[in-house]
């Protein structure tokens, strides 16, 4: 019952992905070939997500510029987080706060073999997203949201 987007601004995956699609004769699931910062600007995919996730490319404060976008209001966006992420929540309270939404819960845990800490953060969507996030392709990174 799930319909799920990928977007990764690297084709070569995407190509493997839409393989492996097609291989396992999966339904609902949509491969899209671009950048965070311009996919979220388009109307078919800005506020339109319930939960959305990201694999750990960059610290909170520039996921969720990344990533905010695309929720719906009432929705959520899951991080997940290694050791202690305590520094790095207090660091992207003001992201969460510019892009209309608030961290609501992180919920700890211990990986089995490894036994190394996790850390799963949900953060809130509280309101739409303001028109001038994201902003334009890698300044999320350069300079992002304190």
């Amino acid at each position: 019952h799930l319909q799920v987007t990928i977007v990764d601004s690297l084709n070569k995956r995407i190509q493997f992905l839409n393989h492996l699609i097609l291989q396992l004769g999966l339904e609902g699931v949509e491969c899209l070939h671009a950048r965070a910062e311009d996919a979220a600007r388009l109307p078919k995919y800005r506020d339109k997500f319930d939960m959305v996730t990201a694999r750990a490319v960059a610290k909170l404060n520039v996921l969720n510029e990344l990533c905010l976008p695309f929720v719906v209001k009432g929705g959520c966006f899951i991080a997940m987080k290694g050791n202690d992420p305590e520094d790095e929540v207090k660091g992207a309270s003001f992201s969460a706060r510019e892009l209309k939404s608030r961290i609501n819960k992180i919920h700890s845990f211990e990986l089995p073999i490894e036994q190394s800490s996790r850390h799963i953060i949900v953060i809130d969507k509280l309101q739409s997203t303001p028109v001038k996030y994201p902003r334009k392709a890698g300044l999320p990174l350069k300079s992002p949201l304190i």
